[in-house]
C-alpha cells in the first residue's frame, strides 16, 4: 500500500525514513548517489572549493550513514536484485567502496564508467569520469539482466550546472533508462532515497517502470509532496 500511495512522487523526507516504509523484497532495483563527506574534504584545496561551490551545499553523508542506507537497500531489494551505486576515482582508488558495502547481503558484479566528455579538476590527470558499481542481492544470477549490448564505459555529456536550477550531482538520464529496462520487470518499482534532480523519475517516467524516491531538499523540485 506504501508504494502505491506514493509511487511516482517526488518526495521531501530523509531517504533513511523512506526506507523504513518500505517492505523487505518488493523493490526491483535501486540508484545510491550519496554525497561522500570524504570527496568534499579531499577537494578543499586551491580554488577548488569555489568551483565546487553549489556541489558543496549539498548535504554530506557520514561512512556510518552510508553503510545504514546500504543495509536497509539490501533489505528493500527483491532477492537477485540490484543496487546501482555512484562513486568517484577517488572513493574507487582508495578502496572506501568495499566498507560501505560489507555488511550488507549485496555482492560486485559490474562496474561501467561514465564518461562525461568534460574535463574536472584533479592534481594530476583531470577528471572526466564516474563509476557506477553495480551490486546484487544474492543469489547471484545473470537471468534478470536483458539487455547484454551496454557498453562497459558509457559516453554520455550533461550540462555543466551554472545556476541552481540545474542540480550539481545530475546523472547520465541515458543509462539510467537502459538499466532500468534491463532489470524492472512491468509493473516493477524503482527506487532512489537521494534523489537530487530525480533525475531517474525522469528515466522511470520514459521506460514505463514505477518510481519511489525522495530527496531531502526541495531545491530542485517543485509542489513535492511530503508524506
Amino acid at each position: 500500500m506504501f508504494l502505491e500511495n506514493n509511487r511516482n512522487k517526488k518526495l521531501i523526507c530523509d531517504g533513511a525514513l523512506l526506507l523504513d516504509n518500505i517492505d523487505a523484497g518488493s523493490i526491483d532495483c535501486v540508484f545510491f548517489d550519496p554525497q561522500y563527506r570524504q570527496i568534499m574534504d579531499k577537494m578543499n584545496y586551491g580554488n577548488e572549493g569555489e568551483r565546487q561551490s553549489l556541489r558543496s551545499l549539498l548535504p554530506q553523508m557520514s561512512t556510518d550513514t552510508i553503510i545504514q542506507f546500504n543495509n536497509k537497500i539490501s533489505n528493500a531489494l527483491k532477492p537477485s536484485g540490484y543496487l546501482f551505486f555512484w562513486v568517484d576515482k577517488f572513493i574507487l582508488a582508495e578502496g572506501i567502496q568495499t566498507s560501505l558495502v560489507n555488511s550488507s547481503n549485496l555482492n560486485i558484479v559490474d562496474m561501467i564508467t561514465w564518461d562525461k566528455c568534460l574535463l574536472g579538476m584533479g592534481y594530476r590527470s583531470r577528471r572526466r569520469s564516474e563509476y557506477l558499481l553495480v551490486y546484487q542481492k544474492l543469489p547471484k544470477t545473470t537471468k534478470n539482466w536483458t539487455d547484454r549490448g551496454i557498453p562497459d564505459i558509457w559516453e554520455e555529456k550533461i550540462l555543466h550546472p551554472r545556476s541552481r536550477s540545474l542540480h550539481p550531482h545530475r546523472k547520465p538520464i541515458g543509462l539510467i533508462s537502459r538499466l532500468i529496462k534491463s532489470t524492472v520487470t512491468d509493473g516493477g518499482y524503482v527506487l532512489d532515497p537521494c534523489a537530487g534532480s530525480f533525475i531517474v523519475k525522469e528515466a522511470c517516467d520514459i521506460g514505463g517502470a514505477n518510481f519511489i524516491g525522495c530527496d531531502i531538499s526541495c531545491d530542485y523540485g517543485n509542489e513535492l509532496p511530503i508524506f
